[in-house]
């Protein structure tokens, strides 16, 4: 039985009826990452009910099939539904996924897990904290949020993972074979950074040390993109900048940070 809250399970959406573009495989670069990633493992393997949702999922379920499949080889148990908040988009489900209507409020329902990416793209940059607050409200005990925003091939993705309280990493993932540079990511950044990518602002400065990072890597070149970004990101380190270290071999370029490296200045 879905977990709901008593006397919530006919809430009405909130939201409004986005663009809803959308793409087989757009986002594997995200959900590679959530598969990986120690904390949302965790929540998802200790969930008493690991309820997954993907919050406005768009013209096509693609993307929520591949997050089922994909999340299933953490956790086989897991459910996965995908919230609309246009009803013409509502689909029949499939492959252990259900769909339904629903918006910021989550229909009701208690994620442990809430996946939300390309939605407040399309909303104001004073609607995100709103936003968040509402999702978090409604996430089970121990709960994440995913708000990201990618392009249309999902070549240059970028995501702020959030806990029930507040943004806790921004990071960015790039194919490393057609993306120049790291500040290219800057067009496809979140709502809450993306108007901040300006001179004075932490997110700003850390785009321009990624670059010249990346410059000074140059010499490896040779060894392939990935190999010059692995360097560039020392470099980062090296110079202040609190980069997670990914151990594992990574398929992508990442750049992960405490939320605190990038939050906006007030």
């Amino acid at each position: 039985m879905d977990q709901t809250r008593p006397g919530r399970k006919s809430l009405p959406p909130v939201g409004t009826i986005t663009r809803g573009t959308t793409g087989v495989n757009r986002l594997r670069r995200s959900d590679r990452w959530l598969v990986h990633d120690d904390l949302v493992t965790d929540r998802l393997l200790t969930a008493p009910d690991p309820m997954v949702v993907d919050l406005g999922y768009g013209a096509a379920p693609w993307t929520t099939f591949e997050l089922a499949a994909r999340l299933r080889t953490v956790r086989p148990d897991l459910r996965v539904v995908g919230l609309e908040i246009d009803p013409a988009r509502v689909v029949e489900g499939r492959d252990g996924v259900r769909f339904a209507r629903g918006g910021f409020e989550l229909a009701g329902l208690r994620p442990v897990l809430v996946r939300a990416f390309n939605v407040l793209r399309q909303y104001p940059e004073d609607a995100v904290a709103d936003a968040w607050a509402r999702i978090q409200s409604n996430l089970a005990p121990g709960g994440l949020l995913v708000d990201g925003t990618c392009d249309e091939l999902g070549r240059r993705c970028a995501w702020v993972l959030l806990d029930e309280h507040r943004p806790l990493s921004l990071t960015l993932a790039w194919d490393p074979f057609t993306v120049e540079r790291p500040s290219d990511i800057a067009e496809r950044l979140p709502k809450a950074l993306i108007h901040r990518n300006i001179p004075g602002e932490p997110i700003h400065a850390l785009l321009t040390a990624a670059d010249r990072a990346w410059d000074r890597s140059a010499p490896l070149a040779p060894f392939g993109p990935r190999a010059r970004w692995r360097g560039a990101a020392e470099s980062l380190r090296a110079n202040g900048f609190p980069v997670r270290v990914y151990r594992r071999r990574m398929r992508d370029n990442v750049l992960s940070v405490p939320w605190d490296t990038v939050a906006p200045n007030r």
